[in-house]
């Protein structure tokens, strides 16, 4: 019993931090790129109503989510963290997505430690 609960002590993950302002961006080699096709789920759920949001007097929709990234020492996607924007769905798409374009993608420093960062993912569209 005291071995399991040492082994649970041995890979809690640190604390989302408060502030996620202060949290630096995510440290991408090559810069995600939304493609159409992406946007496009965000889009329709917006469409079918599934996230309360006014049409731009424009047509012009700009959805920002922020995700607090926990990133392991070695370059591994730890937790996922969406901002809540009254929209889950979105919210935990962005989440998947920051964790595969982060996949591999990641410049750390070496001796670099379990690390809270942000990534920001916007979605961009005409409607």
């Amino acid at each position: 019993m005291i071995l399991f609960m040492l082994l649970l002590q041995a890979v809690e993950l640190p604390a989302v931090p408060a502030d996620w302002a202060t949290l630096a961006p995510l440290p991408y080699v090559a810069a995600p790129r939304l493609t159409p096709q992406l946007t496009s789920f965000v889009a329709s759920e917006i469409t079918a109503n599934r996230c309360p949001m006014a049409k731009p007097a424009d047509g012009h929709y700009v959805v920002k989510v922020d995700v607090a990234t926990l990133v392991g020492a070695d370059g591994i996607v730890r937790r996922t963290v969406p901002h809540a924007i009254n929209c889950p769905t979105v919210e935990q798409y962005a989440a998947g997505l920051v964790t595969g374009f982060a996949r591999g993608n990641l410049a750390l420093r070496a001796g670099t430690t379990d690390h809270w960062y942000r990534a920001t993912i916007v979605f961009d569209w005409r409607g």
